[in-house]
């Protein structure tokens, strides 16, 4: 069977599985009546540890992954599905192949005993210098240059919602973290 359908095609067959919206791993999108997203600790139970890639988190509708997460998509019964935040990645595109980095999860169990524990998903804000200045992006941006596909929109989590989307050229104020180490020993001097 081809993995491409139709988007209405796909709606249907969603209506048709008896997906139900609601329970505690679904939170209300503010605004928008009715309308649904997974919640933030679902969201990040999805990766194997901070900064893996999320399994895919709703069953195989035969639709390439654009279909829903070029500009996101209310799906009845599954929720808002997000924007795809490497867009602007160099050799990613609308054509990639998303299941080289995502895959569905078939199983809860452990393919192989082993010792590995990653971190778990770091959910707190960025630090700021002082109490005026932006935060700094606590991630790295490599494949996450689309800051808007995370921070606004109907599927945004509201603890990292901006509060200025109309401003898009984020990193003019927030800069990435690349080192965490100190750069100069309290009291010395240069």
């Amino acid at each position: 069977m081809s993995r491409i359908r139709s988007l209405p095609t796909t709606l249907a067959l969603i209506a048709l599985t008896g997906c139900t919206p609601g329970g505690p791993e679904m939170v209300e999108v503010p605004g928008t009546t009715g309308a649904l997203k997974s919640a933030a600790n679902v969201r990040a139970e999805r990766r194997a540890y901070d900064g893996a890639p999320p399994v895919i988190g709703h069953e195989d509708f035969g639709v390439e992954c654009m279909s829903c997460h070029e500009e996101g998509l209310e799906l009845p019964g599954v929720g808002f599905a997000p924007v795809m935040p490497h867009g602007t990645t160099d050799g990613m595109s609308a054509i990639s192949r998303c299941e080289q980095c995502h895959v569905f999860r078939t199983t809860d169990g452990v393919f192989a005993a082993n010792s590995f524990a990653g971190l778990p998903q770091d959910l707190r804000r960025g630090p700021r210098l002082n109490a005026l200045a932006p935060p700094v992006i606590p991630h790295r941006v490599f494949m996450r240059e689309n800051c808007a596909a995370c921070h606004t929109g109907p599927a945004a989590r509201e603890e990292i919602r901006t509060s200025h989307p109309e401003r898009i050229r984020c990193r003019q104020c927030h800069l990435e973290i690349l080192e965490t180490g100190v750069f100069i020993a309290e009291g010395a001097r240069p």
